[in-house]
């Protein structure tokens, strides 16, 4: 249930990119890219600033001792690219991470400082790596987060219910895009 969104809220849409939609998700991706292109328009209408980050999963953490052995990952351009169903504009604050954190080594922390920003409303995907990890040290740096739980999927269903239900109610509150809309001035005019 979302009680409350801060008067200095910044939108965080994680790895909403042509290569992330395209992965097998547990929930239909377009319903969960129109609901985040929904919180995208409103959060613009409203004037809020909205942050779009994409993955590019390249670096240490790629080749770092653990039992999944990946191979480092080279996105295209277009790989790397936001999904055209989100109408981006320029002033909007984008985001190249290279973990499963957006604060970690990107200059996110910064950039919502500059703005006051308070509060994040976070959505994308996936629930249980980008918006998990993001959320985690979102956290750790003081802010409020907001999670639009239906603007978001995973490729793993036990893990996107496993971080709706037990741990993002224990770092901020959980609602759906309607619920988030309702509680920022302007967005629903």
């Amino acid at each position: 249930m979302i009680t409350e969104i801060d008067k200095n809220t910044a939108l965080v849409l994680i790895d909403l990119q042509n290569a992330i939609v395209q992965l097998p998700l547990q929930h239909p991706v377009n319903e969960v890219i129109a609901n985040a292109a929904n919180l995208l328009h409103a959060f613009h209408k409203a004037a809020l600033p909205a942050v779009i980050v994409n993955v590019s999963p390249s670096g240490k953490w790629t080749t770092n001792r653990k039992d999944a052995k990946q191979a480092p990952v080279a996105f295209t351009a277009e790989q790397l690219a936001i999904t055209p169903e989100l109408s981006t504009h320029a002033d909007d604050i984008f985001i190249t991470k290279h973990t499963w954190n957006a604060f970690f080594d990107t200059n996110l922390h910064h950039a919502l400082q500059q703005r006051s920003i308070t509060n994040i409303v976070l959505a994308g995907i996936s629930t249980s790596v980008g918006v998990e990890g993001t959320a985690r040290a979102a956290a750790e740096l003081g802010y409020n987060v907001t999670f639009a739980a239906d603007a978001m999927t995973d490729m793993v269903l036990e893990a996107h219910e496993r971080s709706l239900k037990y741990l993002f109610p224990r770092i901020g509150e959980v609602g759906t895009v309607a619920e988030i809309l309702e509680k920022i001035p302007g967005a629903l005019n």
